[in-house]
């Protein structure tokens, strides 16, 4: 037996059975909904009470830096990025679906819904600049947009899941 075999059979690559991309899964899906357009969640509810007026002006300044930042990005290089993406995506599927590469499955799965969560937050952030949002508007915007990540996560961990049990199932590990 090579030395390489003994590091593939102590590295599971099966990802479904896998506790690594389980754990990954949950991270990722914590710190999109943490992370609303690159504004942590705490700085939002803490301008939202509104106690100090300096949390406000932060809360705000870190939303407008943000979405600048995410509009520029789209607008320099959003066909490129999403010509990119797209073929990264179908990749994804070819080698997943139609070859049944189990990797490819879970990369998918875990790449899909962020790809929804990255258009969905360039859509904000162009809705934010369009109405110059600000205050308690700017704060709804921000919950609603959450909200949403929240509901394509909790659908992308549920179609993750039942995807894995079902791979897991058909795996036959015992030979």
């Amino acid at each position: 037996m090579d030395w390489y075999q003994n590091v593939f059979d102590l590295i599971d690559f099966r990802s479904f059975s896998n506790l690594w991309f389980w754990i990954a899964l949950a991270v990722t899906w914590s710190t999109a909904s943490h992370w609303v357009l690159g504004v942590p969640w705490d700085m939002a509810v803490r301008a939202h009470k509104g106690k100090n007026a300096q949390s406000i002006v932060d809360f705000e300044d870190m939303v407008r830096i943000n979405t600048n930042r995410i509009l520029f990005i789209a607008h320099e290089s959003g066909l490129l990025l999403s010509g990119m993406v797209a073929f990264g995506m179908t990749v994804l599927v070819l080698l997943g679906f139609v070859y049944d590469n189990e990797f490819s499955q879970a990369v998918f799965l875990l790449g899909m819904p962020l790809t929804l969560v990255g258009l969905l937050s360039v859509r904000t952030a162009t809705r934010i600049q369009a109405e110059a949002l600000s205050g308690a508007a700017l704060f709804k915007r921000l919950n609603r947009h959450r909200l949403i990540i929240q509901v394509i996560g909790v659908v992308s961990l549920f179609v993750t899941a039942m995807w894995g049990m079902y791979q897991n199932m058909n795996a036959g590990v015992l030979g």
